[in-house]
């Protein structure tokens, strides 16, 4: 997707579900579909197990929002910014929320705001519930986004063989479902559009799980699809189309 200068964001992070280490990497993903108006993070700032998050504050113009933990046990955090969101929502002057958090008490809110017509960029770890993750318009896992100096290795998506893709029954039919309803009369489908209809149907997918950069790249390591690239003349880039090699 290309970024998109006038698509206002609106992004929530919850300190308390999120690590500092994705920062870097995740602004810059954020960046993909849109300008960052309003960067809030919520946490409780006068306990010590926030510390790691304090210095990238300034650096990142992140506007910390302090909530006290009431109640042993409770997360008030996800409360607070529950409520930011809804008086943001009423505003009308965003087009999108980003809510970086790994916790399913998100769904809700998720489902809330796509219901008003804007889209939600949803940013947790691969151990996210999958009501919350089903509930975003698109679903980014932040191991992808760690900063190369503090790498969580145990969680790093490696890339995958050829032989481990395709027997990826899920990865397998995903491709080829999206290859069949992008495709003309000759089976080719333009990978763009293939690309779509999978974000559509899998808000979590992303070549990154897999250790992919891009989806042209995925759809090559599989082998099971054919690969041509088109030229569209006047100096423009060449498209890629796919096609299924069993048609």
């Amino acid at each position: 997707m290309e970024s998109n200068s006038n698509t206002k964001l609106a992004v929530l992070i919850d300190a308390d579900n999120a690590q500092p280490s994705i920062i870097e990497g995740l602004l810059a993903e954020i960046a993909k579909y849109g300008t960052a108006n309003v960067k809030r993070i919520y946490g409780d700032w006068t306990s010590t197990k926030l510390r790691s998050w304090k210095d990238h504050l300034l650096q990142f113009s992140l506007q910390p929002i302090q909530q006290f933990g009431y109640t042993s046990g409770k997360n008030a955090t996800d409360s607070a910014m529950i409520i930011d969101a809804m008086d943001l929502l009423y505003t009308e002057r965003f087009d999108g929320f980003c809510i970086v958090s790994s916790d399913s008490d998100f769904t809700k809110l998720a489902t809330r705001i796509r219901e008003s017509g804007l889209m939600v960029y949803g940013f947790g770890e691969k151990k996210t519930p999958d009501p919350f993750v089903a509930a975003c318009d698109k679903f980014i896992f932040t191991e992808v986004l760690r900063s190369e100096e503090e790498p969580d290795k145990e969680a790093t998506f490696r890339r995958m063989s050829t032989i481990e893709l395709k027997q990826d029954t899920k990865l397998v039919n995903l491709m080829r479902n999206a290859i069949e309803a992008s495709s003309d009369e000759n089976g080719w489908a333009h990978l763009g559009q293939v690309g779509s209809y999978i974000a559509k149907q899998s808000p979590e997918f992303d070549p990154r799980n897999y250790g992919y950069r891009k989806l042209g790249e995925l759809v090559q390591a599989i082998k099971l699809f054919e690969i041509e690239e088109r030229s569209t003349g006047q100096g423009h880039a060449a498209v890629i189309y796919v096609k299924d090699k069993r048609k």
